[in-house]
């Protein structure tokens, strides 16, 4: 399978939600898994040298690619499980890439304006990408949403939109919580530092959810 956690927007948390998915992936179906880092910020390439010098962490495969990247995923797929792309949007080539071989896509957006907003442009490059790939299963994932009670308005508000679109939205979103950023500064996932936090229940639950989209997509694209 290949799993792209990309999407046009800036600050959604992609590469955080990439190694959470990539270490519960891992430790709940037991495959090979290999990490592609294709933003150019190079965030989660940084995770994976750290982790792998953790003697207490698992190491994690991860390469970066940039540009025309379709073969190389293509190749990669014969030889991973499960390859886990983090998809920038500083490099649209390569994201437009991987959006032509995805299994599944995972967009990241946060429940704010400037995110929403760029739904259609979202919704048109998916439907491109979906006539050359049409094995593709996307669905947009709220993220960094805010903890407060008096926010969950905004959450409801905000699925309600990306539905309006003609998009998926998962039931499962991601908080704001500093647990993420500290596991993450230590090239760990949130399951492995927090097993038992609110963080990785979350991370539980998108992953189950994700997952289970592609086990209800029908194999032949005909059927």
């Amino acid at each position: 399978m290949i799993l792209l956690v990309g999407g046009e927007r800036d600050g959604s948390g992609k590469s955080c939600l990439a190694q959470n998915l990539a270490v519960q992936i891992r430790q709940s179906l037991n495959g090979d898994v290999l990490m592609v880092d294709c933003d150019p910020q190079g965030s989660t390439s940084d995770w994976a040298q750290l982790r792998n010098t953790a003697p207490q962490l698992s190491a994690m495969h991860c390469i970066q690619l940039a540009g025309k990247i379709r073969h190389d995923l293509l190749g990669l797929e014969d030889r991973f499980a499960y390859v886990i792309v983090d998809g920038g949007g500083h490099d649209k080539l390569a994201l437009q890439a991987a959006m032509s071989v995805a299994s599944l896509v995972a967009i990241p957006l946060r429940p704010k304006p400037g995110d929403l907003d760029s739904l259609h442009r979202l919704g048109d490059m998916l439907g491109i990408c979906s006539m050359v790939n049409p094995r593709m299963v996307s669905a947009v994932i709220l993220a960094q949403c805010p903890t407060a009670a008096t926010q969950y308005k905004h959450i409801v508000s905000a699925k309600a939109r990306v539905r309006a679109c003609g998009l998926p939205v998962l039931d499962s979103v991601s908080f704001s919580r500093r647990i993420y950023d500290a596991s993450e500064g230590r090239g760990a996932a949130v399951v492995e530092t927090a097993p038992r936090s609110k963080a990785a229940a979350e991370i539980r639950a998108i992953t189950h959810e994700l997952l289970d989209l592609t086990a209800r997509k029908p194999q032949n694209a005909d059927s």
